[in-house]
């Protein structure tokens, strides 16, 4: 049975009892038993007779997808939480005109429990209305936050190849011009950050290089 391997942050490896060629289409089981398809690309390496291969998913889903459906997850939350918003508070103006006319309670009559009790069911509607309207806040946020994320790029794809190829001779120029002075430096530290950020670029272009060629 194959297997998913962590590897290193994001990326999974193939964990297979068997060698494969790249390109072959396997079929790997998670820790929840469920079955995903998927397409071999590089071998990485061998431990205690395992292969352990980078793979993609055959059927195309990955953290771009995975960040599309969870941002149409909660617009579809915040939309229901809305609506229920929305329904509480019209509930919550039942027998507006008789209130709006600024009644007292009658004490002792016999419509001063009818009295209370709308007000009761009123007060309790709006609050419901809020917290609901809070609900569909929350959701809001959350689905623009995936929805940013939806065009991320990290090692899991093989796209991070050219991704952290470009950023690397970006982080590298950068690095070359503030050391030149061509850049100006805004703290003492700049240029060790702007030398920091090339070697953990570098590290992540070596990794692509490993998984991905």
């Amino acid at each position: 049975m194959n297997t998913y391997s962590k590897f290193c942050p994001n990326v999974f490896l193939a964990k297979c009892e068997e060698q494969h060629e790249k390109g072959d289409v396997i079929k790997l089981t998670t820790k929840y038993g469920k079955i995903n398809e998927s397409i071999v690309f590089n071998l990485i390496y061998e431990k205690d007779g395992f292969f352990y291969y980078s793979i993609i998913r055959a059927d195309g889903f990955n953290i771009q997808e995975r960040a599309k459906l969870k941002a149409e997850k909660y617009e579809n939350w915040a939309d229901s939480a809305e609506n229920k918003s929305n329904q509480y508070y019209e509930a919550s103006q039942e027998g507006k005109d008789f209130l709006s006319l600024g009644e007292p309670i009658k004490i002792g009559h016999h419509s001063e429990k009818r009295h209370r009790a709308l007000i009761d069911r009123n007060w309790a509607r709006m609050g419901k209305s809020v917290e609901y309207a809070d609900k569909a806040k929350e959701h809001e946020n959350k689905a623009a936050y995936w929805a940013q994320r939806a065009n991320d790029i990290n090692l899991s794809m093989p796209e991070s190849l050219e991704y952290y190829e470009f950023k690397l001779e970006e982080a590298k120029l950068y690095h070359a011009d503030m050391k030149a002075g061509k850049i100006e430096k805004s703290h003492s530290f700049s240029l060790t950050y702007a030398k920091k950020e090339v070697n953990e670029l570098q590290k992540k272009y070596d990794l692509a290089v490993k998984l991905w060629t």
